[in-house]
């Protein structure tokens, strides 16, 4: 049978079935938002909790079929291969605000599997497979404790608009996508041109309104066709042990709680594991995995009391403190900008490198083909924790990291007819402990202005931490690796001196409230402006010049019509100018020209043989240049790049000339005066005018060239898409 509930979102309806396809997986369920349809499915292991396994194996995959969007994929093989980078992103959207939602004890292996089979052009998938998601969960019999629901929010002209459609994304200051349940909010992310954290608190609040109604339809549906809810299985009683490893290490775990260096602790950390494990493995044989769960809940809780009850954080600092921050430039002699900051041990090397047009990103996506010019690449390399690990490509949170520090960054960028470089940073993280995305905002800033990347402002990071006990909480400033292990909340929002550029929420928990959302916020500002200053220290404002390494971008607009001259009959014309001045030269539709090169004198010289070539000839104006061909009644002389006129026979001296080859040979350079232009283009050119006569006497006896019949000479037309003679 065949369920199915809808409503209207953002004047356009919402549909979610169940029951209708995919019935072999435990909970599947087909969402539909205008035009774009989503196939949801979710299956588990049956064979009930591991103990030997303290983590929940939750694998979220997300793929885009070109069918959906009327296309083939490109490439040899013509079918869809490994995610794109937008659909590993999507699958993260996903993920994330549904992990809170199992239960502590369930850790069978879960595997949420989400299609877009329909794309129309108008509405992305990515919310609309993350609703999907959670209605597949809430219909199956996988425990999960209440239905969330996921929106976007855009603001075009002040006004809030939920899930703007493609065509009006263009429009919005402010993207965000946020996920929440019927009272709380769970997932925030997006980006924004600048704006005050009322304003994202207003958008956070219109999007709860919209996810209030999805999660009431989400729940109609499961309590109509919802399966039973699989029941936490028995476990042994280990109550006895619990109480034996707190008697052996509660009082040395509060000493270890309190040390401040990361390679202190964690060394006697490990030591009282071992001691314990070895005191108890008689005793409980096949339980050391139980031992240390035991030993880590001790942990956690130890280390929640004393930041909620003592405001004693793992490193020593108070709840709002920032660790100390140092920031170097130009620190790489041959990039293009470079930068390494470091915030405790957290330290991000960040290089910029600018680019031409041929060096943008080619993005296809079912939404149609687009080009990126700012990039951001973040790798994580195993050394920064100081762990071996083997490298197989980009993980997908380095992904994720990337595209939040790229977010941030972009608003500040100056726009491409004031600055048309492609821009690249990379950021390399060489210490890691706690916010290295938030690093590589700040570097990646310090390496823009250090480029002589004209940013409208300096933008800073900082992640912010939670926790809540009850109705006590305590929100922390920039957080390390650990507090974000054992803390509710990773909250990183960017931004400049003004406003919020960039946000990423991730809870723990079943969510927060409206309130606590607006303390973080505020303790977030005031952490984003201390690390503005200390990033002043190193740096203030952009340089004034690039590196001399970096490409030199020069534009030039011509009419369309003389894109073809520009060219030449295969590509011709344009060769020879490249080769000649070493420049890069890319011609778009409009007539648009840029060209790029590392020396500033071959762009220069390229722009001036492109400038002669589009210049219309000016009547009595005296050019030079050089014979290009020698026929019986004249020669032709090109008075500008690729423009040819004619040097008739007659006008090259005072007196008679019988060979042409008296007076002119091929190659030979040759000033002359433009006496003719006519309609087609065909023009006269004359030697003689620029010669005094015989005696001294001053003036010209310019004759205009003879008409010719068939048989005779033909005249140059310059212009137009090739040579005509």
């Amino acid at each position: 049978m065949v369920y199915k509930k809808e409503i209207e979102v953002g004047g356009r309806k919402l549909s979610i079935e169940a029951g209708k396809v995919a019935k072999q997986a435990n909970g599947s369920a087909w969402a539909q938002y205008g035009e774009t349809i989503v196939l949801a499915a979710v299956v588990s292991e049956k064979n009930g909790e591991k103990e030997e396994q303290d983590f929940f194996p939750l694998t979220v995959d997300y793929r885009e079929k070109t069918s959906a969007a009327g296309k083939i994929p490109g490439g040899f093989f013509k079918r869809e291969g490994r995610p794109s980078e937008k659909e590993i992103l999507s699958a993260r959207l996903i993920d994330r605000p549904i992990r809170p939602m199992f239960p502590e004890w369930y850790r069978n292996k879960t595997e949420v599997q989400v299609m877009i089979l329909s794309a129309d052009g108008e509405n992305d998938g990515d919310t609309l497979g993350a609703i999907a998601a959670s209605a597949a969960l809430a219909v199956s019999d996988i425990p999960f404790a209440e239905p969330v629901a996921e929106v976007t929010v855009g603001r075009i002209a002040g006004e809030f608009v939920i899930n703007p459609i493609f065509s009006q994304k263009e429009a919005c200051d402010l993207q965000i996508v946020v996920a929440g349940s019927e009272n709380s909010i769970v997932m925030v992310e997006g980006e924004c041109a600048v704006v005050t954290e009322g304003v994202l608190l207003g958008a956070i609040n219109f999007a709860q309104r919209h996810i209030r109604e999805i999660t009431a339809m989400i729940e109609e549906l499961a309590k109509e066709c919802g399966k039973t809810k699989m029941v936490q299985p028995e476990k042994d009683d280990l109550s006895e042990l619990a109480r034996k490893v707190k008697e052996l290490s509660a009082e040395r775990m509060f000493e270890i709680c309190r040390m401040k260096e990361k390679e202190d602790y964690e060394g006697a950390k490990a030591e009282l594991t071992d001691k314990v494990t070895a005191e108890l493995g008689e005793e409980f044989p096949d339980k050391e995995n139980s031992i240390k769960e035991v030993l880590y809940e001790l942990e956690k809780a130890q280390k929640r009391a004393n930041i909620l009850n003592e405001h004693l954080r793992l490193d020593g600092r108070g709840i709002a403190d920032i660790r100390p921050i140092t920031g170097e430039v130009q620190i790489l002699p041959r990039t293009h900008g470079s930068a390494l900051f470091t915030r405790g041990q957290t330290q991000a090397l960040v290089t910029t490198t600018l680019g031409s047009k041929v060096d943008e990103q080619r993005i296809d996506s079912l939404e149609g083909d687009f080009f990126k010019r700012f990039l951001l690449h973040y790798n994580f390399p195993s050394f920064s924790t100081g762990e071996t690990s083997r490298r197989f490509g980009v993980s997908r949170r380095e992904i994720g990291h990337g595209n939040l520090a790229e977010r941030a960054l972009k608003a500040v960028l100056p726009p491409k007819d004031k600055f048309p470089y492609t821009i690249r940073i990379v950021s390399e993280i060489l210490e890691s402990n706690g916010s290295s995305s938030m690093a590589t905002v700040c570097g990646g800033c310090l390496s823009l202005m250090d480029a002589g990347v004209p940013i409208s402002s300096p933008v800073a990071g900082v992640a912010m931490g939670l926790v809540k006990e009850g109705d006590k909480h305590a929100i922390l400033t920039d957080i390390l690796g650990s507090e974000d292990h054992l803390g509710d909340m990773d909250f990183k929002v960017a931004g400049t001196k003004d406003g919020v550029t960039a946000i990423q929420m991730d809870i723990k928990i079943a969510g927060i409230s409206a309130e606590l959302m607006e303390e973080a916020l505020e303790r977030a500002k005031q952490g984003r402006l201390y690390i503005l200053d200390k990033m002043a220290e190193t740096m203030t404002a952009p340089r004034e010049k690039l590196s001399p390494y970096a490409p030199n971008i020069l534009f030039f607009q011509v009419a369309v019509d003389k894109i073809g001259l520009i060219i030449g009959p295969g590509g011709k014309m344009i060769r020879e100018i490249s080769e000649k001045t070493g420049a890069d030269i890319n011609i778009e539709d409009d007539g648009t020209i840029q060209i790029v090169s590392t020396d500033q004198a071959g762009a220069a010289e390229a722009l001036r043989i492109i400038s002669g070539m589009v210049e219309e000839p000016e009547i009595g104006r005296i050019y030079e240049g050089p014979v290009k061909k020698i026929t019986d009644f004249g020669a032709f002389i090109e008075i500008m790049p690729g423009r040819e006129g004619l040097l008739h026979i007659s006008n090259m001296e005072h007196f008679r000339v019988n060979k042409v080859t008296d007076i002119l040979k091929v190659g030979e350079m040759v000033k002359v005066k433009l006496m003719n232009l006519d309609s087609q283009g065909k023009m006269e050119l004359s030697r003689k005018a620029l010669i005094e006569r015989p005696g001294g006497s001053a003036g010209s006896d310019y004759e205009p060239r003879p008409e010719r019949g068939g048989g005779g000479g033909r005249g140059f037309r310059s212009g137009g898409r090739g040579d005509r003679r």
